[in-house]
């Protein structure tokens, strides 16, 4: 590795190796040590890993040199995210450069951009069917782009985070055509069977990603006299982590990403990652392993760059992904908090504080530089099954609970404020998933020249500022900043028919943006406002990054009081009802001041106890 890196990096590398290279042999020979010809393998990788160590632009050695000496740099600096289609926020590549500005005003460090590499033709998943992960769509630009918009982006501070699809490719990749002509080496590459007797046996214990649009786990391909695993869409092949060569074929794409200047990687489908017969087939003890090595191989050669596990699991089964070494992490630095998310909308819909608090009270602690993703919503449906543990711990009935709070949300209730729409079931009536814009959900949709609601304002601002005071980065999803509504595109009505998510896939509104702060009557207006006044009430000295929040004070049916560090407390009301809170109950009277409140009480009421409207929130800090 030190020979094909070369000898201007040989310092810097032995020093990361002495650090972390232990840690890389030790799980790679976990995984793949009884393998024929495991140390010819690892030999090959490591050559690659320093050719690709060597070829590494000077200002992201640079970068990495930084912030390896600031491990937590991410959390220190209190990033705000930003998640768009590159389409349909900027048309290509080069249009999403020319909105940083728009990004900047609006205070975005971390800019995810979903799939932006060539994707198969036809149906793609959205671009999570990768047909090539050294080109950029065509439509989208080009790998020169790509370079130009990292360079852009890092000049202006904002990290770009890209997704790197683990678990499956498309039927187009290389690698799936060259199994579909018999090339053995490449048959190895994915999970094939000649009939039907292995996959039935798997599938006794596999459940189904889209039920509806894809059922099952594994299609037949006639090319191939057989069958073939696909996880997620028949036309995505799932990929075979027991064959070292995939390892290798994955942690040398990712690090060539990275030379490109992405800076963050998203790993999506992380826990599909290793199929075992008799099991759910995820979040097996390998899927760490092989994130773990990921990890090693980043520190290794790349220590600026960022993993965030794609992970929508329940709470207890998302903590490993963090790493479980003492002191810190050595997995991804970054998880989803799904499971907040999803309590937080089951919560609103319920008008109750019970479900979320329990999220907040059960909550694992996450290591030393790691943290977590917050958000409210995201290009996927709402996943309600990550909440089935905590509604079953509490003895209620997960379907009859969460169904009602789904069927609230979708406005399939009388006095419904929300405008979503289940998923992956016609009707409602099978309970999986939820779709929707932020907007649409809160019912934030006035009609042209009305005023805007007051409080569906305030659950828009409610749900924003739960994912703002408890994440180390939160996201902020494309469009709601302006309130958009759903997509109701006429080109994207065929795509709607195929997978609802494209609900909350809309274009990015041009127009809408453009006269953001003309008039403070409209829903654009307050919600750009709102969202302002969050990433404000972040910088503040008071909001420490590293805390976690905590569910402190009494327990109220509709109340939710939460602690962050010893500085910053925040109150907030699901439910429909005006409540009274006394901010003497936290001790949070004398030497505290209002840094965020959406009670519309005025500033010198705000002491003792004070009215809660519904859906309000109101923040205190230390003076």
């Amino acid at each position: 590795m030190l020979d094909a890196a070369g000898p201007s990096l040989r310092a810097s590398l032995e020093r990361r190796y002495a650090r972390c290279g232990a840690r890389l042999l030790q799980t790679l020979d976990e995984l793949y040590g009884d393998q024929p010809q495991f140390g010819a393998w690892l030999t090959t990788l490591c050559r690659e890993l320093g050719t690709l160590a060597g070829t590494r632009p000077e200002p992201l050695r640079a970068m990495d040199c930084r912030r390896e000496d600031a491990p937590g740099w991410f959390i220190d600096a209190k990033l705000v995210g930003y998640c768009a289609y590159v389409d349909r926020f900027g048309g290509d590549l080069c249009g999403v450069t020319s909105r940083i500005g728009y990004l900047k005003e609006l205070g975005v460090g971390y800019l995810h951009l979903l799939p932006f590499l060539r994707a198969r033709n036809g149906d793609s998943d959205g671009g999570f069917a990768v047909a090539d992960f050294d080109q950029v769509d065509p439509a989208l630009g080009t790998m020169d782009d790509l370079e130009a918009l990292t360079g852009a982006l890092r000049e202006a501070g904002i990290s770009l985070c890209a997704d790197l699809v683990l678990n499956h490719v498309a039927d187009e990749h290389p690698w799936a055509r060259a199994a579909l002509r018999g090339d053995p080496e490449y048959r190895a590459f994915f999970h094939l069977f000649p009939d039907r007797s292995l996959p039935d046996r798997y599938e006794q214990s596999l459940g189904q990603v889209f039920p509806q649009a894809a059922p099952g786990n594994f299609s037949h391909v006639p090319a191939l006299d057989g069958w073939v695993w696909t996880t997620f869409y028949p036309f995505q092949w799932d990929l075979n982590y027991a064959n070292p060569a995939v390892f290798a074929a994955i942690a040398t794409t990712l690090l060539r990403l990275a030379n490109r200047g992405v800076e963050v990687f998203r790993l999506d489908s992380a826990p599909y990652l290793w199929k075992r017969l008799g099991t759910s087939c995820t979040n097996q003890p390998e899927v760490h392993l092989i994130l773990r090595a990921l990890r090693a191989i980043v520190d290794l050669v790349a220590p600026a760059v960022l993993l965030k596990a794609e992970a929508i699991v329940p709470a207890a089964e998302l903590a490993p992904y963090f790493g479980e070494d003492a002191g810190r992490g050595h997995e991804c630095h970054l998880a989803y908090d799904s499971g907040r998310m999803a309590a937080g909308w089951a919560s609103l819909a319920e008008g109750t504080a019970t479900l979320l608090r329990r999220q907040y009270d059960t909550a694992p602690d996450v290591p030393e530089h790691s943290g977590w993703m917050s958000y409210v919503r995201c290009h996927d449906d709402i996943v309600w099954s990550v909440l089935r543990p905590d509604v079953e711990a509490t003895g209620g009935d997960f379907r009859t609970r969460i169904g009602e709070a789904a069927a609230r949300l979708e406005g399939r209730r009388p006095g419904s404020f929300g405008h979503g729409m289940p998923f992956q079931t016609a009707d409602g009536a099978d309970l999986h998933g939820t779709n929707g814009m932020t907007a649409a959900l809160v019912g934030l949709l006035p009609p042209e020249g009305a005023a805007v609601d007051a409080a569906a304002m305030r659950r828009f601002s409610l749900v924003y500022g739960l994912a703002f005071f408890s994440g180390a980065i939160p996201l902020i999803y494309m469009g709601d900043e302006l309130a958009q509504p759903n997509n109701d595109a006429a080109a994207d009505s065929a795509r709607l028919v195929l997978d609802g998510r494209w609900l909350q896939r809309p274009w990015f509104d041009s127009c809408r943006a453009a006269r953001r702060l003309a008039d403070e009557s409209t829903a654009t207006f307050q919600s750009w406002a709102s969202l302002a006044r969050l990433v404000a009430a972040r910088r503040h000295p008071a909001f420490d990054p590293h805390a976690m929040p905590k569910s402190i004070g009494p327990d109220h049916p509709t109340l939710l009081t939460l602690g962050r560090g010893e500085q910053l407390v925040a109150v907030f009301n699901l439910g429909s009802n005006e409540e009274t809170f006394d901010w003497r109950s936290l001790q949070a009277t004398d030497g505290w001041t209002t840094l965020l409140d959406t009670t519309g009480a005025p500033p010198t009421d705000r002491a003792g106890a004070v009215r809660l409207p519904p859906w309000s929130m109101s923040w205190r800090v230390r003076t």
